[in-house]
């Protein structure tokens, strides 16, 4: 076994997972992140990853998709025997996309790609991947400060990432005669390209957020991978069962 610990990141190339897997290796921790269709993203992030002295890996996955988590967890498999493992220490299911439309105006189609990727994708996969997390190890979902914060627009998303909570603590119960820790993390307002870059790219949206915000500003990344790295260290081996909000202290 590798003396290294091993973390999965689902949707690894951009945004908050590519923080994240960045923060992870910076620490020593060995990755293997999807990505969807942008291989050069997912270059680019392996060759920063890599740069620290940590073994990184770049997988493609659709987790909207569970007809191909099957195969994936092959895929896996042999990388992870590649690095000479049988099993990894880590979850992080980010991956994600936006939706904005009001409840009444949502198609069922709509909902149902929503469901895929933010509920179905992260039960399942989770499930598939049971087998190959060593006991004692974490899992850690992406929520959103929209299960707490009611915007406009937001009520479909909110509610699938409200059902990734409620799941999570289901998993922490379940999975605690492993010693698995099961918690998620919800940020607020995050500049990053999600929902088009409205909070990076649009100077009154993001000004508008920092008002909100106790601290006065809007998230970065580096305010969010950093933390989720933290919650996977063995300092928090406590924490269990958690809804870890990480906004600033947005609309408080």
């Amino acid at each position: 076994m590798p003396a290294s610990k091993i973390a999965i990141v689902t949707g690894g190339s951009r945004g908050l997972g590519r923080n994240t897997v960045l923060r992870l290796a910076e620490r020593g921790i060995d990755t293997v992140f999807t990505y969807h269709v942008n291989r050069a993203a997912a270059d680019e992030v392996l060759a920063k990853a890599r740069a620290t002295g940590s073994r990184s890996a770049a997988l493609k996955l659709d987790t909207g998709d569970a007809s191909a988590f099957d195969a994936f967890v092959t895929t896996l498999r042999d990388t992870l025997r590649e690095w000479g493992a049988d099993r990894f220490d880590y979850l992080v299911n980010n991956a994600g996309n936006s939706h904005h439309n009001r409840i009444e105006n949502t198609t069922e189609a709509e909902l149902d790609a929503l469901y895929n990727i933010h509920f179905k994708g992260v039960f399942f996969l989770t499930q598939k991947l049971l087998p190959l997390i060593r006991d004692g190890g974490r899992i850690v979902n992406v929520s959103s400060g929209l299960t707490r914060i009611i915007v406009p627009e937001s009520g479909p998303y909110g509610s699938m990432k409200a059902a990734v909570e409620t799941l999570t603590r289901y998993l922490a119960k379940e999975l605690g005669p492993r010693r698995i820790a099961v918690n998620v993390v919800a940020p607020g307002a995050v500049e990053t390209d999600f929902s088009g870059g409205i909070v990076r790219d649009n100077p009154e949206m993001n000004r508008r957020i920092g008002e909100m915000t106790a601290l006065g500003r809007p998230g970065v990344p580096d305010d969010i991978g950093p933390m989720i790295a933290s919650l996977l260290s063995e300092d928090n081996r406590w924490i269990n069962a958690q809804r870890i909000e990480v906004s600033g202290g947005l609309a408080i």
